[in-house]
């Protein structure tokens, strides 16, 4: 409490009077409002306030160890349920607050050192696994107790330091800061580390490990406890740089090679000891206890090079060898379609880089060797292919079958049944690439690969593959749903797309379809049709073109002759009924040059009354007959009955050579043949129908089946039969003979010269200069849905229309100008 008497102020400085009153000249009273503000501004000055005296005992930096020594002692010890936190805080904070946390840190550190080096004196060297015994299971009950005694020592050792941790925790935030030293935890792991895992420690605690990863992986139980606990210790305890493990110092390194040498072994002895499944069977078990022996006691790290180890020991090298196991191998897996020893495969294979393309190639190699085997199946369809011995022994067997020679429906029975080999064993392959292979699209590459050379392979599967086709729309598709028709037509497709030279197919598509519509024999115009699409998805519109013009001339003639018996009835009309299909030459397969064939007066006068008619609904056109693709229904009188055959035009003219004969009356083969003027292939066929075939209308002398040039023939006037009408057929659907072939082939490379023309002037119209290397490539592009040309064949064509001045070179030899 302050009290105000009277107050002077001397140089801006407060004074007290005290009883001495200066002089008036040097001072002067001030006023109490004055006063009053001087004093607060006085007391805004902090006053320094001194720290107070000390009383009591003073600190004692060696006392207070000694007692915080003893105490972390009983902790050490599993003794401190007697003392206080609070007190040996307080002594850990007052040495530190006494600048002796360098004492107290380093007292601490060699205390947990001398209590590691107590417990591994105790309870780890005492129990090392000896090694004297051989008896696995005593090894590995000896590593069982050896790292149940460390992972002990790293428990007691972990909670003394979580406990002395929090005692020191004002140390860790205060003096380890300051001196960049560790923490107390983190220092009692390096500690640890040194006094513990140290040799010969270290080398124990590996080898135990070890020792009982390879008991198990022989087949026997261990306690994964004690693996795991050591694990999780070596995971924890980190070098000083702070960033590698002692796992991955001293446990991975060893692990993975201990593993690489038992798998290179292990890898070996199964190749040895297993066929292919058990191998694969193996091997998997292996990589599965391996994900789960990671999974369990490992380092999840360890799973990817451990799964490298195993893939370069126990697949990579034994790849090929394990996939051509005799009698186990991919072979016979395919044969009994092992699908799950397949797939078993296919996921172990593609575990590797090389293990794709060796499935592959070996599936490449599979199809190529059975479908050698399909091909040699139909070898001596081609008449090059019959022994010529053989051949010229057959010319010279009369009356008796042929013993050597190929029958024709044998043949065509050969034909067909490579078509159905090759879908059967797409069939295998697809259904292998379904279920086993996971529908690998690098696997389905290499399967349309190698079906594609296997039909290749075999120079008449276009002939054969229409073939097929023809068979199956003729009668193979009759009593059967819309739904196996389509099923049936896509795996005809499916090898249709394996072809390479497509135009030959459709040559022989073109004949057989021609048969078929001319003959009424298609079972289904749907299915006739439904091909056709499927045919113009696969080569696109101009493949079918002619196709599809072939089904509208048969719509034509069918308004054409509704229209030709309307004329009829009003005129006189032959005495032969007459139905015509008009065809127009450059859709339809017909031959440059027609076959002759001498009609009989009446037949001449029944055409004659067609054409007549025709020719006056369309000017500037030209009929040309073609018997060859005709037939005939004729009433035969025989002794017994009258009788209605069904027979080719060609049968027809033959019949009607003997009409008005006596029964007895004979004509030669060579009187047939001038009188009928029929080539001798198609004479011979229809000769054979008539007297060698199940309906014998004529009699052959001498008796047999084949027809020779000497041969005579008769009515068979004794013919009977319970059928009041008989179809009389020919071999229509048949495989071309080597001769048929060649023509063919050279009728077909000389389409493909006149494509490649109008292709090459088709591009150069549109570019009007272009690089050869370009043209070649430009001409092969457009080309391969129908053919693959050779680059050597368009270069000549390329001459060709030089020489022709469809194109002339340039200056420099390399391009080409396109001529207007």
């Amino acid at each position: 409490m302050y009290f105000f008497g009277k107050y002077y102020i001397t140089k801006s400085r407060l004074d007290t009077y005290s009883g001495e009153h200066p002089e008036p000249d040097r001072a002067r009273p001030l006023s109490l409002d004055s006063l009053i503000m001087n004093l607060n501004t006085t007391r805004r000055v902090k006053p320094k306030i001194k720290p107070p005296r000390k009383h009591g005992v003073t600190f004692s930096a060696e006392g207070t160890w000694i007692e915080l020594a003893t105490n972390i002692r009983r902790i050490q010890n599993h003794d401190a349920s007697a003392l206080s936190f609070e007190e040996n805080y307080r002594f850990a904070y007052n040495m530190v607050l006494h600048k002796e946390g360098k004492m107290l840190y380093e007292g601490v550190r060699k205390l947990v050192a001398e209590n590691l080096d107590q417990l591994a004196n105790e309870k780890i060297i005492p129990v090392f696994p000896t090694g004297s015994n051989n008896d696995p299971m005593h090894r590995s009950q000896e590593s069982d107790v050896f790292l149940k005694a460390l992972r002990s020592v790293w428990d007691d050792h972990d909670g003394n330091m979580v406990k002395l941790g929090q005692i020191l925790k004002y140390m860790d935030r205060v003096h380890t800061k300051t001196e960049k030293v560790p923490e107390i935890a983190e220092a009692g792991r390096h500690l640890f580390l040194r006094h513990i895992i140290r040799p010969p420690i270290q080398q124990h605690i590996c080898t135990a490990i070890l020792n009982q990863v390879r008991f198990e992986r022989d087949g026997s139980s261990i306690n994964r406890s004690p693996v795991k606990g050591c694990v999780e210790v070596f995971l924890r305890l980190k070098l000083d740089d702070d960033s590698t493990t002692v796992y991955q110092r001293d446990l991975e390194p060893a692990f993975l090679k201990e593993s690489e040498a038992f798998y290179k072994a292990e890898g070996q002895k199964l190749l040895e000891t297993c066929d292919a499944p058990e191998f694969l069977r193996r091997v998997e078990e292996r990589f599965n206890s391996e994900d789960l022996r990671t999974h369990h006691y490992l380092a999840s790290q360890t799973a990817s090079p451990l799964r490298q180890v195993l893939k370069d020991n126990l697949l990579t090298p034994h790849l090929s060898s394990v996939i051509s196991l005799p009698n186990s191998g991919l072979e016979n897996m395919i044969d009994t379609q092992k699908l799950d020893d397949l797939a078993r495969l296919y996921r172990l294979f593609t575990d590797v880089p090389t293990g794709l393309p060796t499935i592959k190639r070996a599936i490449k190699g599979s199809i190529a060797r059975r479908g050698t085997e399909i091909n040699r199946t139909s070898l001596g369809l081609d008449g090059g292919d019959v022994d010529p011995a053989a051949e010229e022994e057959d010319k010279k067997g009369k009356g008796k079958a042929r013993s050597t020679g190929k029958t024709v429906t044998h043949k065509l029975e050969l034909a067909l049944k490579w078509v159905q080999d090759v879908l059967d064993l797409r069939d295998r392959f697809v259904t292998i690439w379904e279920h086993a292979f996971g529908k690998d699209r690098d696997v389905e590459g290499a399967l349309n690969e190698a079906f594609q050379a296997l039909v290749d392979s075999n120079e008449n599967s276009p002939e054969y593959i229409s073939l097929f086709i023809d068979e199956n729309l003729k009668k193979g598709l009759k009593g059967k749903t819309d739904a196996e028709v389509e099923i049936i037509l896509d795996k005809t497709i499916t090898v249709f797309r394996f072809l390479t030279d497509k135009d030959v197919f459709e040559r022989y598509y073109k004949g057989h379809l021609a048969k078929r519509l001319l003959h009424a024999r298609s079972v289904s115009d749907d299915a006739e049709r439904g091909m056709l699409a499927k045919l113009k998805v696969e080569c696109g519109f101009q493949f079918t073109q002619k196709l599809e013009g072939m089904f509208h001339d048969m719509k034509i003639s069918v308004e054409t002759m509704e229209a030709y018996k309307t004329h009829l009835a009003k005129t006189t009309a032959p005495e032969i009924d007459l139905s015509v299909i008009v065809m127009t030459s450059t859709f339809w397969p017909i031959p440059q040059t027609v076959p002759p064939c001498s009609f009989t007066p009446d037949m001449v006068k029944t055409c004659k009354s067609f054409e007549q008619f025709y020719l006056s609904r369309h000017s500037g056109r030209r009929l040309t007959w073609l018997p060859s693709q005709g037939s005939a229904d004729v009433r035969v009188a025989f002794d017994a009955s009258k009788i209605e055959l069904n027979v080719s035009t060609y049968a027809l003219v033959i019949l009607l050579q003997f009409q008005g004969l006596a029964f007895d009356a004979f004509l030669t083969y060579s009187e047939l043949r001038d009188a009928t003027n029929i080539v001798e292939s198609e004479l011979q066929r229809n000769l054979q129908s008539l007297a060698c075939a199940k309906y014998k209308i004529l009699k052959k002398h001498p008796p047999g089946r084949d027809i020779e040039k000497d041969d005579i023939f008769s009515f068979n006037a004794g013919f009977t039969s319970n059928l009041r009408k008989i179809k009389v057929g020919t071999v229509v659907s048949r495989v071309e003979s080597g001769e048929e072939r060649k023509e063919t082939r050279d009728r077909i490379d000389e389409e493909r010269r006149h494509q490649t023309d109008a292709c090459i002037v088709r591009i150069m119209k549109n570019r009007k200069h272009m690089a050869h290397n370009d043209l070649i490539n430009e001409v092969t592009r457009q080309l391969s849905g129908r053919f693959h040309p050779d680059p050597l064949s368009i270069k000549k064509r390329i001459e060709g229309l030089i020489e022709r001045e469809y194109l002339e070179r340039c200056e420099n030899r390399k391009f080409y100008n396109y001529c207007a």
